[in-house]
């Protein structure tokens, strides 16, 4: 893998919840990543706020981090569309996304009314053009937005992108065995649409309850590389270059490790991951050659 062709590597918001964003710069720098993802509206009642909207003090610090580390924030999250009026909270999100250099906004989809989900996708997806910020589906294990497959119908309908996260694309089961297929096929098929793939590792045996499913999601995920999913015929499935960002929150790694060790630990698993996929590549490449 040569650096013209090496992607840009995040770190993901989720990976150090507790972590303010301007702090996030600086450790991301230290462990030398390249970007990061900032969370500018809380998903958890039990969240730290970080008050990244235009005027205030957490911005302005962010901001000073941004110019001394050179380290930038690629995405902003998360919006939980539930089929309410949630234009005025997108809105917010957006004008901090903006100030911050964001250019995509993840949102996941509680709403089972798939018609009402274009619309309000569709709606988000315009007001997003005038911030310079597309909203990114992703697919959650969990919710009734659940696939690859889904996440790409609506996506196409409504205008926006897909943001691929490794655990739920491992973590979704289909009602036959050719669903999990399916999502590979709809993956490779689908590149076009996501600007991001999102990596951690895990265990390959699916958790048993929804509970246990946002439990591992939340704060239970292994390092890239360190578990079962095969994440380099993941990353090999997508266009070379295409922007890699850790999302791997583990409360006892961190508290083991540190904030910063915790970092380190990540970068080395992406860099290990992305090396598994060039070898990956060209092994390809050269079956489809065929014999000289």
């Amino acid at each position: 893998m040569t650096h013209a062709t090496r992607p840009l590597l995040g770190l993901a918001q989720l990976s150090l919840l507790g972590t303010a964003p301007p702090e996030l710069l600086g450790i991301a720098a230290q462990a030398g990543f390249d970007f990061i993802g900032a969370r500018v509206r809380p998903v958890t009642p039990s969240e730290r706020p970080y008050d990244l909207q235009p005027g205030s003090p957490m911005l302005r610090e962010t901001l000073a981090r941004i110019r001394d580390t050179g380290v930038s924030v690629r995405d902003i999250e998360f919006l939980l569309l539930d089929g309410t009026d949630q234009r005025e909270a997108w809105l917010r999100m957006m004008e901090a996304g903006q100030a911050l250099g964001a250019g995509s906004l993840t949102v996941a989809a509680a709403d089972p009314d798939s018609s009402r989900l274009v619309h309000t996708l569709a709606r988000m997806t315009e007001d997003g053009r005038g911030f310079g910020i597309t909203p990114t589906l992703e697919a959650i294990s969990y919710q009734p937005v659940a696939s690859i497959a889904q996440a790409v119908d609506i996506a196409r309908q409504a205008g926006c992108r897909i943001v691929v996260d490794t655990l739920h694309f491992n973590r979704f089961s289909g009602n036959d065995a050719g669903d999990d297929a399916g999502q590979w096929d709809q993956l490779r098929a689908n590149a076009d649409l996501v600007p991001l793939l999102q990596l951690c590792d895990g265990p390959s045996r699916r958790p048993a309850s929804r509970e246990e499913l946002v439990i591992e999601s939340r704060s239970e995920r292994q390092v890239p590389g360190e578990g079962d999913f095969n994440l380099a015929a993941t990353v090999a499935a997508l266009p070379v270059g295409l922007p890699l960002s850790a999302e791997t929150p583990s409360d006892r790694r961190v508290a083991e490790l540190g904030e910063l060790g915790w970092a380190h630990r990540l970068k080395s698993g992406m860099e290990a991951v992305l090396a598994a996929a060039g070898t990956l590549r060209e092994a390809e490449h050269l079956q489809e050659a065929g014999p000289r």
